[in-house]
């Protein structure tokens, strides 16, 4: 591990806050990381966390990496249904994790993926005309924040992609209208630079689904037998849909991890159909963000590897893909799998305190609910060594920078070297 001389980096790629932030600029002093500027509630905790341990564990104990390599190597020898899940990792990680998956015939399920399971039921089921950030910074009048505060997730999302100096097309920025449907949000970011508040729909959560129908069957030209939809005034929806009609270019987001409430799938499949409409005569979009912690990077892999979604299943010596047998909690909460493998390599989030031994491959700094059977700290990517993670709207894979040396190996290199290990004696 070496103390070289304090380093100044300028324009450094975040792993950590889902939108891509590639304006950071970062002073590393040894294995000491600062955000000098552009941090944010994300990203700051992400780079600045201390580098802790550097030693793998078996059992609590410092052993070295071959035989902390051998003895998860040993575990998935003998598991009947190996859980691989976390998944807060880029490209490589995922990629080499997945190969392991497939080795001991286990199940691959991100950490996140129960919100990305919501969005693609939609998507599987009826389709709907997406976004791109891009597009959002260059062109939208209105947005509308369904459900979500956007801001919570994202620090920087109104001031990367909405309240932006200048656009492509010379559209005045500060004019943007921002809506929420549900709460306000706990921040300001979504203010008007001329200190216009965002407009406000307030319901309840459990009123999210019929207010996004309420919102369909108005851009559908239907007329509601009713005075108020969710609570909310069948006028005030009608305004919105009128408001947007005029407009040149409306959004509709959401972070999906926030509508946790039964069946909310129907309720963003009913926002994508009030999107289909509208275009019809206007030009209307919608994009659902995400990216925290991987999923949409650990998302992309598996498809690409797999031919499915996150939530595969190797059982069978071939790639299958079932969003509920295969939900990682599912598979815990019933006693199915026997062996728990948490990749996690750039957040600091444990895995759950189970009873099933438990291989973790994570960030140095992780504090545990229970020690895990096996412990090896990696690196994290875009600071301890190169890499590449998708953003929100999975468009563009960024790349990710090496700031130090820790002297810590990334999760794909273990990860190989277990598979290695694995395939050194016979099953």
């Amino acid at each position: 591990m070496s103390e070289s001389a304090s380093k100044i980096w300028e324009n450094v790629p975040s792993p950590f806050c889902g939108i891509a932030s590639d304006d950071l600029k970062i002073q590393v002093d040894g294995t000491r990381v600062k955000v000098l500027e552009h941090g944010d509630a994300v990203t700051i905790p992400g780079f600045e966390a201390p580098l802790t341990d550097t030693a793998p564990r078996v059992a609590g104990r410092p052993v070295g990496l071959d035989i902390a390599v051998a003895e998860a190597a040993a575990l998935l020898r003998t598991a009947r249904l190996p859980l691989f899940s976390g998944f807060g990792t880029d490209v490589n990680d995922t990629r080499a994790a997945i190969s392991l998956v497939d080795k001991s015939r286990g199940v691959f399920d991100q950490m996140r993926a129960e919100g990305g399971m919501r969005n693609l039921a939609v998507l599987q089921d009826s389709g709907w005309i997406a976004t791109t950030l891009a597009e959002l910074k260059n062109r939208v009048e209105v947005l509308v924040c369904f459900g979500s505060d956007v801001e919570a997730n994202f620090p920087r999302f109104f001031e990367r992609f909405v309240w932006v100096p200048a656009t492509l097309f010379g559209q005045d920025t500060a004019q943007r209208e921002i809506v929420f449907i549900g709460s306000a949000p706990k921040g300001s970011a979504a203010t008007a630079p001329d200190g216009r508040l965002p407009k406000i729909i307030p319901c309840t959560q459990q009123a999210l689904p019929e207010v996004a129908a309420g919102l369909a069957a108005l851009a559908r030209g239907n007329r509601l037998q009713a005075d108020a939809v969710g609570g909310v005034p069948v006028a005030e929806l009608q305004a919105l849909i009128d408001r947007i009609k005029q407009a040149q270019y409306s959004v509709f987001t959401w972070a999906a991890g926030q509508l946790n409430f039964p069946h909310a799938e129907l309720a963003i499949q009913q926002v994508c159909q009030c999107v289909v409409t509208l275009n019809k005569t206007v030009r209307a979009a919608v994009l659902p963000v995400g990216g925290q912690d991987g999923d949409r990077t650990a998302g992309q892999v598996c498809t690409w590897l797999s031919g499915f979604p996150c939530r595969v299943g190797y059982l069978r010596g071939y790639p299958e893909h079932d969003a509920y047998h295969y939900a990682g909690a599912q598979l815990l909460g019933n006693g199915e799998a026997d062996v728990l493998v948490w990749v996690n390599s750039i957040g600091l989030n444990p895995p759950p305190g189970i009873a099933v031994p438990t291989v973790v491959i994570g960030r140095s700094g992780m504090v545990f609910e229970q020690e895990p059977a096996v412990f090896i700290p990696v690196g994290c990517p875009g600071i301890d060594h190169a890499g590449h993670m998708y953003r929100c709207d999975n468009v563009v894979a960024m790349p990710l920078y090496k700031l130090r040396d820790s002297g810590l190996p990334s999760a794909a290199q273990v990860l190989a070297a277990i598979e290695q290990a694995m395939g050194a004696k016979t099953c």
